[in-house]
C-alpha cells in the first residue's frame, strides 16, 4: 500500500460515522419530518370528518364518523371558486416572473465591486426594511395617485420589490459567481445584458428557484391588498373568497339564535369547523405540488461555496 492509499484510508476511517451515531441520526430526521408531515395529515382527516363528530370528541385521528360536507360547502361555491384559482394562478405566475426579474437587475450591480453607486442603493434597500411608508400613505399613493383599484395591478404592483429578496440574491452573485468570470467575458467582447443572461443566470439558478420560490408563496397566500383594493368579485383571489365564505358562516353561527328554530337548525348543521380545514387543503394543495419543482434548485444552492477548488 503506498503512502497516499494509506493517507486516504486513515483519512476514511476518520470521517466514518459508526452504525449507532447513524441511527441516531436517522431517527432525528424522521421524527423531524414526522413532524412535519403529520399536521397536514392532521388537517386533512378533520377536513373530512363529520360535524357531529368534532362536537361529539373534539379534533381526532379516528373520527366517529366521516363527510364530504365541507367539500361540498366549498364547491357549492361554483363559477366563483374556480375564477378564484384562476386569479390566484395568474397574479401567482406574473407577480413572480416581474418580481424575480427586478430582484435580479436589482442585486446584480449591488454585486459589481465595480459599480460605483452600489453602496448607496443597498442602503437604500436595507433602509425600506426597517423603515416604512406606513398604511394610509401607500393607500393614499396606490388608490388615488397610481388608480390601482379593482384591477390586477393592485393585487401584483405592490409587493413587486423585497429587500429581503433583493439581500438573499446579492448574495448568492457574491458566493457563486466569480468575479474574474466577468472580467474575462468583458475582455472577450460581452456586453453587460449578454454577461448577466448567458454567463450569470445559469450558475445563479439555485438562488433564482430560492427567491421564486419566496415570491410565489407570498403571492399564494396574499389576501390583504385585495382586502384594500378590490370590491369586484370577480377579481378575489382564492384566499380572499375561501376567506369570506368562513366569515359568513361564522356570522352565521354566531347569530343563529335570532333567525327561527328552523333556520337555527340547518345553521348549526353547517360544517363551520371542518370547512376550515377543507379552505386549508384547497389553499395549501397547489403550492405544495409545485414544490418539488423547485426543490432540487434549493438543495444545490445549500451545497454553493462549500466544495472549493
Amino acid at each position: 500500500m503506498t503512502a497516499v492509499s494509506k493517507r486516504m484510508a486513515h483519512s476514511f476511517r476518520l470521517n466514518q460515522v459508526s452504525r449507532k451515531a447513524e441511527a441516531a441520526f436517522h431517527l432525528v430526521l424522521g421524527l423531524f419530518s414526522l413532524a412535519c408531515i403529520v399536521p397536514f395529515l392532521f388537517v386533512i382527516i378533520i377536513s373530512f370528518s363529520s360535524e357531529e363528530s368534532i362536537r361529539r370528541i373534539g379534533y381526532s385521528f379516528v373520527p366517529a364518523a366521516w363527510s364530504t360536507d365541507a367539500y361540498r360547502q366549498v364547491l357549492s361555491l361554483g363559477d366563483a371558486l374556480w375564477r378564484s384559482y384562476f386569479n390566484s394562478f395568474f397574479i401567482t405566475i406574473v407577480g413572480t416572473l416581474v418580481s424575480v426579474t427586478m430582484c435580479v437587475m436589482y442585486a446584480y450591480p449591488l454585486f459589481r465591486r465595480d459599480y460605483r453607486f452600489r453602496s448607496f442603493f443597498s442602503f437604500l434597500s436595507f433602509f425600506t426594511m426597517i423603515f416604512g411608508g406606513g398604511l394610509i400613505p401607500t393607500y393614499i399613493v396606490c388608490k388615488n395617485l397610481l388608480h390601482m383599484s379593482n384591477n390586477y395591478y393592485a393585487l401584483i404592483v405592490p409587493m413587486l420589490v423585497s429587500p429581503f429578496n433583493i439581500i438573499i440574491m446579492r448574495t448568492f452573485f457574491q458566493t457563486s459567481v466569480p468575479f474574474d468570470l466577468i472580467e474575462a467575458a468583458t475582455i472577450d467582447g460581452s456586453g453587460e445584458y449578454s454577461t448577466l443572461i448567458r454567463i450569470i443566470l445559469p450558475i445563479v439558478k439555485p438562488g433564482i428557484a430560492t427567491v421564486s420560490l419566496l415570491t410565489a408563496l407570498a403571492y399564494w397566500n396574499e389576501w390583504f391588498l385585495c382586502l384594500l383594493y378590490v370590491t369586484k368579485r370577480e377579481l378575489y383571489p382564492l384566499q380572499y373568497l375561501l376567506m369570506e365564505m368562513q366569515r359568513n358562516a361564522e356570522f352565521l353561527a354566531r347569530n343563529s339564535s335570532m333567525i327561527g328554530a328552523a333556520g337555527a337548525d340547518a345553521i348549526r348543521n353547517l360544517p363551520s369547523q371542518t370547512m376550515r380545514m377543507a379552505v386549508v387543503v384547497f389553499i395549501v394543495l397547489p403550492i405544495a405540488c409545485a414544490y418539488p419543482f423547485f426543490q432540487r434548485y434549493v438543495v444545490a444552492g445549500l451545497t454553493i461555496g462549500s466544495v472549493k477548488g
